[in-house]
């Protein structure tokens, strides 16, 4: 209970940052994309003050060792680029360049019941689980190759 308690205030708090900076307003996102025209720098300043707190956020974390509500600390060991994130991250950008929405101030202004809002948020769930989908079917399809092939050789 304690962790989905620190997760919902924690998404509040999230939430609260993305309105009071003006992130939930797709006007206000796509005149900091338009680096060409009116450009809106405001936001740059937004994103400067998050790497700043998360840096510190996560230097203070890391120190401590042991997380307070978890048994382990999961911090990312990849550091290889391969095709599912440089496709989704083209994805991320091209959506959020169209509409001036990503998926956490997408999710904020689902409060407001718009219907492009909605379908916004529709078509990125329905995205993510196709993907998620495709990627295990070809999971699982390749594991069965792997298998037919050891088999074959063996």
């Amino acid at each position: 209970m304690p962790l989905v308690l620190a997760s919902f205030v924690c998404g509040l708090i999230f939430s609260a940052g993305l309105l009071i900076s003006g992130m939930t307003q797709t006007g206000k996102v796509l005149g900091f994309l338009d680096i060409f025209g009116a450009w809106d720098a405001t936001l740059a300043f937004v994103m400067a003050g998050a790497v700043a707190i998360s840096s510190i956020g996560f230097a203070l974390a890391k120190r401590r060792g042991t997380p307070i509500l978890a048994a382990q600390s999961l911090w990312p060991t990849r550091r290889d680029i391969d095709a599912h994130l440089v496709v989704g991250a083209a994805l991320f950008g091209v959506g959020w360049g169209l509409v001036g929405l990503c998926p956490g101030p997408a999710l904020v202004n689902l409060v407001g019941l718009s219907l492009p809002v909605i379908v916004f948020v529709a078509a990125m769930a329905a995205g993510m689980l196709g993907f998620e989908a495709w990627d295990k079917r070809k999971l699982s399809g390749v594991s069965t190759e792997q298998t037919t092939v050891a088999t074959v050789d063996g």
